[in-house]
């Protein structure tokens, strides 16, 4: 993580976030939070893409839910960037596995950072009223439209990086769906966005 200086966090954010790269590097030989072909760019392939999230997320926001969590991204490190940015957000971190879910609160304690695990799927949980809602490599925009039409309140935002399949996924969801949106082009790869979401509504 020698770059993290470059992304303008505090010492204090970034040795939370070395203490995250090493138990996820510890633990991820025995319940694959990532792919192992990505935890030797851990950094570059998981940390920043999660950490531009924060960048677009609205100051005023008091509440977080980070949906299908597993190994944290983006929801974890987003947590941890608010314990500094904006320590009164609460943060939810949703994820239906129980290992994944150990690791997730394994990684708060050792970072003494605050944020509720909630150990259910997604659509069991009972509504959120989240002011912005979050996933990565969960599933396609129509499915994901279906969890935050039940978690967003209403006037809130949803913040899903997607790749280079971005325009073909809001296509299908339009057939089900009417929404507000914005492209914004990844700070790590030309060919991904992350989409800003608004306005969800079936049609």
């Amino acid at each position: 993580m020698s770059d993290g200086e470059n992304w303008n966090v505090s010492r204090e954010t970034l040795e939370r976030l070395k203490t995250y790269e090493a138990l996820l590097k510890q633990w991820n030989p025995k319940i694959n939070l990532v792919s192992r072909a990505t935890l030797d760019d851990a950094w570059g392939r998981h940390f920043q893409d999660s950490i531009q999230i924060e960048w677009l997320i609205p100051q005023q926001t008091r509440s977080l839910a980070d949906l299908g969590s597993g190994g944290g991204f983006p929801g974890l490190v987003l947590a941890i960037l608010f314990a500094e940015t904006r320590p009164e957000a609460r943060v939810t971190l949703i994820e239906s596995d129980q290992r994944k879910c150990t690791f997730l609160r394994t990684v708060l304690r050792e970072t003494g950072v605050s944020a509720r695990v909630l150990p259910e799927r997604i659509e069991k949980v009972a509504p959120l009223g989240a002011d912005v809602l979050t996933a990565r490599a969960l599933a396609p925009l129509s499915q994901l439209l279906g969890f935050a039409e039940r978690h967003l309140k209403p006037g809130g935002h949803a913040f899903f990086p997607k790749g280079a399949r971005f325009r073909a996924e809001i296509e299908e969801a339009l057939a089900t769906w009417a929404f507000s949106r914005e492209e914004i082009v990844s700070e790590t790869s030309p060919e991904a966005v992350i989409l800003k979401i608004g306005d969800i509504a079936r049609v």
